[in-house]
């Protein structure tokens, strides 16, 4: 049996006539006769009795006639959902996600892509920069985000946006009167840092700076998530230099200012992924990432 002679026996069985039957299947009518009969012989029974008037289903056809419907029902549906999955409309997309991240841009991009593409499940994975792109060549996750991303032979790195740095203080330190914020205001203040990772990230950009505007880096805490390094410094341990995204997580006793260096202006924020990855969510996803990036070179740094 196949889904041709499904289509086939169901116009004979509504019709209840062979020509009439032809005429709406738009065939002649001896190469329906010799597809029935195929049928009949595949099955090993009869499934129509040859009448005056036309046909009468025998109970082998009246069996197969409860099932049929259903089954070009759900051929159809399968067809639809293959269609829908080719053009990224429905599946699932594993992304990889860190820290400062999804505080702003990264819930923005996947509500828009959520928006457009209801049906695709996103799957949300909190990994370090490390840890994404060891998913990524493992194929646990399609996309990731981060920060100062090495260049990888087998990865795109396409950015998404440049954040400004900002300066998180406890809102009774003696900075958090001033405008803005500079290293050397810094110098030997107790800082709160995170994380220092093998692979080089904003920590090992904050030492630089210091060093470099020959500051003193006095650390305080090391941790490894902002959330907590926020709340720490919502706790007076110190400040902590982070990117302006961070700004919206609004503890009480906390207050941001903008830091002002010459070694420590922005920070880029970039979407990577496979290069020989052909999923068509992906290729949808990336397609939304580019469109949001391409507009938050022309909106104002906040």
């Amino acid at each position: 049996m196949d889904l041709k002679q499904m289509r086939y026996f169901l116009a004979v069985a509504e019709e209840r006539n062979f020509t009439r039957a032809a005429e709406r299947l738009h065939m002649a009518q001896p190469p329906l006769t010799r597809q029935i009969q195929a049928l009949e012989e595949d099955i090993g029974a009869a499934l129509f009795v040859r009448t005056a008037r036309g046909v009468v289903l025998t109970e082998a056809g009246e069996a197969l006639l409860a099932e049929v419907p259903n089954l070009l029902a759900l051929a159809q549906r399968a067809k639809e959902q293959a269609v829908l999955a080719s053009e990224g409309q429905t599946g699932r997309l594993d992304v990889g996600v860190f820290g400062s991240g999804v505080l702003d841009v990264i819930p923005r991009i996947l509500a828009r892509f959520h928006a457009e593409r209801p049906e695709v499940r996103i799957v949300l994975h909190n990994l370090t920069k490390h840890e994404q792109l060891q998913a990524l060549r493992e194929r646990r996750i399609s996309v990731g985000f981060n920060r100062l991303i090495p260049a990888e032979d087998d990865l795109v790195v396409e950015p998404v946006l440049r954040e400004s740095m900002m300066v998180a203080l406890p809102a009774h330190h003696a900075l958090a009167k001033k405008s803005e914020i500079t290293i050397t205001d810094l110098s030997d203040c107790p800082m709160i840092l995170y994380p220092r990772l093998p692979i080089a990230g904003l920590a090992q950009h904050v030492i630089q700076a210091f060093n470099r505007e020959k500051s003193i880096l006095r650390v305080e805490q090391d941790v490894e998530d902002i959330l907590t390094a926020v709340a720490l410094v919502a706790g007076g341990f110190g400040a902590c230099i982070t990117v302006a995204s961070t700004a919206s997580l609004r503890l009480p006793g906390v207050v941001y200012r903008p830091l002002v260096s010459k070694h420590l202006r922005e920070i880029e924020l970039s979407c990577l992924y496979r290069k020989t990855d052909p999923s068509p969510v992906l290729t949808a996803f990336v397609a939304v990432v580019r469109d949001y990036a391409s507009k938050a070179k022309l909106a104002p740094q906040r």
